[in-house]
C-alpha cells in the first residue's frame, strides 16, 4: 500500500534529524548570514536604546517646571543627535532633535509644534524664551533598554536570519554571527538517455533539466550543492561516483540525492546500485512524484527522486525542503494560502495531487498545463503548487484549494 505524503515527509525528517541537527557552526559576516539559521542563542551585549533619547524634535524639559496652565522657560543650548548634552537646569528647556540624548534632569519632551513660538530660536540668541504647555513625565522619551535590555535574549538558536534579524544584530554592534553550517548535498542525475545542455543531441537523447532545476532549488534554499554531472545506467559507475564523496572529510557530504532510476523497470540504476544498502524504494500516494527512495548509503542519508523534471521539483518541495526547514530552521516554509479555483478539475482517487498553478492579482488560481510530470514549460509559468488531498476527486470552479507560493 502506498505511503501517505505526510508519512513520507516525516520519514525524511527522521532520516535527516540524526545527522543535520548535529551540524557544527560557522561565523559569518552579517550579510553573508542572510537566509541561514542561528547556531546558538544571542544575548544583547548592550541595551537598545543605549541611552534615553528624544522621540521628537522639540524641547527637553523638567516636567515639574511646567504647571497646569503652561509656563515660559528660558532656552538652553540645543542638543543635536550624537552630542553629549550638559545637565538641564531648573527653569530651562533645551531644543532637542529626534534621537538625541536626553539631558540629565530632563524627563519629557514637548514637540516643537506645541511650543510658542513653534520654531527653534537662533542658537546665537541671548536670553531666548519659549512658552510650553504642561507635559507628563516620560512623554516622547525613549528610555534606555525600552527595546531590549543588556543581557536579554535577542535571538534564539534556530532563528532564520532575514533583514530584520540582521538589522538587530547590527544595532547591537555585531559584525559577525555564528550560524549553522549549510547542509552539503551531492546531486547526481542518472540516465543513458540524458546529456548535458550544450552537447550534441542525438536521436533518443534529451537534455538534462533535473540537475539545473534541483541545484537552483537547493541553492535558493541555502544548501551547499556538489554536482557531479550525469551518471550512466551502470550501477558500478554510479557507486564509484558516490564513493568519491562519502570518504574523506574534506570531500564528504551530508546528503546524497539522485534523480531517476527509482521505479520498477528493468534498468533502474539507482535501485540496482543500492541493493546492498539500507535503502527503501516505495510508492508514495502522490501525483506526480510517486516513486521515492529513502535510506542511507555507507551511513550518509540518501534520497532518490523520480526522473521526470516536474516530479523532481514536486519531490523537493513536498519532502526535502520542509524537512530541512524542520531540522535546520532554514529555508523558510513556503507561504500557504487558500485560493478559489478559476476552473473545475479532477484528481485520482487515493492520491495527493500536486498541480502547478498561477495565483493572479485577484487571488484566484488557474492551472498551468495538465497533471503530467514532463510539462516543464507549464511548470515555468507557474507561481504556486496547488494541493489536492488524496480524498478529493472533483473540484468545481470557485472551490477553495490550498496553494504553496513558489
Amino acid at each position: 500500500m502506498p505511503r501517505s505524503v505526510a508519512a513520507h515527509r516525516q520519514a525524511v525528517v527522521e532520516l535527516l534529524s540524526g545527522v543535520l541537527s548535529k551540524r557544527d557552526s560557522i561565523a559569518l559576516p552579517l550579510l553573508q548570514a542572510l537566509g541561514t539559521a542561528l547556531a546558538e542563542d544571542v544575548h544583547a551585549p548592550l541595551s537598545l536604546p543605549p541611552f534615553a533619547n528624544s522621540q521628537m524634535d522639540g524641547f527637553a524639559v523638567r516636567s515639574a517646571d511646567i504647571p497646569d496652565g503652561g509656563a515660559e522657560l528660558r532656552v538652553a543650548a540645543p542638543v543635536p543627535a550624537g552630542a553629549t548634552p550638559a545637565a538641564l537646569k531648573p527653569g530651562y528647556a533645551a531644543p532637542i532633535m529626534t534621537g538625541a540624548m536626553m539631558p540629565e534632569g530632563a524627563d519629557a519632551v514637548v514637540p516643537i509644534e506645541k511650543a510658542t513660538p513653534d520654531t527653534f530660536p537662533d542658537p546665537a540668541a541671548v536670553e531666548a524664551v519659549v512658552e510650553l504647555p504642561p507635559v507628563a513625565p516620560g512623554t516622547f522619551v525613549r528610555d534606555s533598554g525600552s527595546d531590549i535590555a543588556k543581557g536579554a535574549l535577542a535571538l534564539a538558536a534556530g532563528t532564520r536570519m532575514g533583514p530584520a534579524q540582521l538589522g538587530l544584530l547590527a544595532a547591537l554592534g555585531m559584525t559577525t554571527v555564528n550560524v549553522r553550517r549549510p547542509c552539503r548535498v551531492l546531486l547526481i542525475t542518472t540516465g543513458d538517455e540524458v546529456v548535458e545542455p550544450g552537447e550534441d543531441l542525438s536521436v533518443g537523447k534529451i537534455f538534462d533539466s533535473n540537475g539545473t532545476l534541483l541545484e537552483a532549488s537547493m541553492l535558493q534554499a541555502g544548501l551547499d550543492v556538489v554536482r557531479t554531472g550525469i551518471s550512466s545506467d551502470h550501477p558500478s559507475t554510479l557507486l564509484s561516483v558516490i564513493r568519491q564523496y562519502t570518504g574523506a572529510a574534506e570531500s564528504g557530504v551530508d546528503l546524497i540525492l539522485t534523480t531517476g532510476g527509482v521505479s520498477k523497470g528493468a534498468y533502474e540504476v539507482v535501485r540496482q546500485a543500492m541493493a546492498d544498502q539500507p535503502v527503501e524504494f516505495l510508492p508514495v500516494a502522490m501525483q506526480p512524484g510517486g516513486p521515492q527512495g529513502l535510506g542511507t548509503f555507507d551511513g550518509v542519508p540518501f534520497l532518490g527522486f523520480p526522473g521526470n523534471p516536474v516530479s523532481c521539483l514536486v519531490s523537493f518541495e513536498m519532502f526535502l525542503r520542509p524537512a530541512l526547514s524542520h531540522v535546520l530552521g532554514t529555508p523558510a516554509p513556503r507561504p500557504m494560502l487558500k485560493a478559489p479555483l478559476a476552473e473545475s478539475l479532477t484528481s485520482p482517487e487515493g492520491k495527493h495531487q500536486v498541480r502547478r498553478g498561477t495565483v493572479d492579482g485577484k487571488g484566484t488560481v488557474r492551472m498551468e498545463g495538465g497533471p503530467g510530470s514532463h510539462l516543464v514549460h507549464a511548470m515555468a509559468r507557474a507561481n504556486a503548487l496547488v494541493q489536492i488531498p488524496s480524498d478529493v476527486t472533483e473540484l468545481a470552479e470557485g472551490d477553495e484549494v490550498e496553494v504553496w507560493m513558489l
